[in-house]
């Protein structure tokens, strides 16, 4: 049995799935909670365990899924008492910043009160000082910025529901750290993506986009802010920085960035140049068009139904306590590098997808 146990809320996710992987490298016995569905969302970690109809080889699966939900206060507290995780990693989220508008109740139960439920389970039966626990904090917490860059001391002012509900789960982490003398640590992650981003958030549509327009797929990108600055790092690195949290002497709380922004649009001009196409900007706000510059082509159009009620402008870290502190390398992999590997892999993922759907292969 591993000296270390790790338990994971939403693995199944693109945080989760590359921490999986990294703990597994670590030699850490790896447990995930799973929601209980009709449609299978376990795409990013099939690799990373033997499906249940073949455990009669006896085989030992890499990652032990267990069903449960984040508003489920019950079954919350029964995986803990049996896997008796020595780490928890708190990754399970109603993470889409729009749909929070939506659904503000259910963000609100599944982001602040579920941290809550991890907590008083951990509390209740008495494993506060075996079981050190992160909570996947957001630069979302910051919204209306009250100084540039962010950093761990910078006043909050959350705009949108989700951030709102991650405020609270930032500070009940640091209620039951003073109250219990527990170790918990919040992660409050700038915007981190991968090639294993949900194809709903902006960086992923806009590489999805790009490379279906290059193959001959689709026609026009439609987007919201293109102005809005983010600062935006690779996931696979920030989850290493999530488990030296919780290797440090004492738990404290870490600004997770890169410390370099670029807007929407950079993004766009990145990876669309990465399909081969350079894109040339007219007009301002609504107004505003992205073209092929070879061809005069219209790709790129304002649709408002993407704006938010209360808009967050600018997002920029201060990595500095957690390069020092830690020794973390918020710089591994370039804006740069990180536009190069979503595009390598949405590039051949649409031509994969093109097939499956019936449709023929294309270049």
């Amino acid at each position: 049995m591993a000296d270390k146990i790790a338990l994971i809320t939403g693995i199944t996710g693109q945080d989760g799935s590359f921490l999986a992987e990294f703990l597994l490298d670590k030699g850490y016995e790896v447990h995930g909670i799973i929601r209980r569905s009709s449609s299978f969302n376990t795409g990013r970690i099939e690799h990373l365990y033997i499906d249940d109809l073949i455990e009669d080889l006896h085989k030992d699966r890499k990652v032990k899924l267990h069903y449960g939900d984040m508003t489920d206060s019950m079954a919350i507290t029964r995986l803990i008492r049996e896997i008796k995780p020595t780490e928890i990693y708190n990754l399970a989220a109603q993470s889409h910043v729009q749909v929070s508008f939506e659904v503000p109740e259910n963000t609100a139960d599944a982001d602040a009160i579920g941290v809550l439920r991890i907590l008083e389970a951990v509390h209740f039966l008495g494993m506060e000082k075996t079981c050190r626990i992160y909570q996947a904090s957001t630069s979302e917490l910051f919204g209306l910025v009250q100084e540039v860059p962010q950093k761990e001391t910078t006043p909050f002012y959350p705009r949108s529901p989700y951030a709102v509900a991650k405020l609270y789960g930032f500070w009940i982490m640091k209620n039951y750290r003073e109250s219990y003398d527990m170790f918990c640590c919040n992660g409050i992650l700038f915007n981190h993506e991968s090639e294993r981003r949900g194809e709903t958030f902006v960086t992923r549509k806009i590489t999805l986009a790009a490379s279906r327009i290059a193959k001959g797929l689709q026609k026009k990108l439609y987007l919201g802010n293109l102005n809005s600055l983010r600062d935006w790092g690779y996931a696979k690195d920030y989850v290493e920085c999530m488990w030296l949290m919780l290797q440090q002497d004492k738990p404290d709380d870490y600004v997770v960035a890169t410390g370099e922004q670029y807007s929407v649009r950079d993004f766009c001009i990145c990876a669309f140049k990465e399909a081969g196409i350079e894109l040339e900007f007219k007009g301002e706000g609504v107004d505003e068009k992205g073209y092929n510059k070879a061809t005069g082509e219209c790709l790129i159009e304002v649709d408002p139904k993407y704006f938010r009620p209360a808009e967050v402008e600018t997002l920029l870290g201060d990595p500095t306590k957690a390069k020092t502190t830690l020794g973390w390398n918020p710089r591994k992999t370039s804006f740069e590098e990180l536009v190069k590997i979503m595009m390598k892999h949405d590039l051949d993922f649409v031509v994969r997808d093109n097939i499956v759907r019936g449709k023929g292969s294309i270049n």
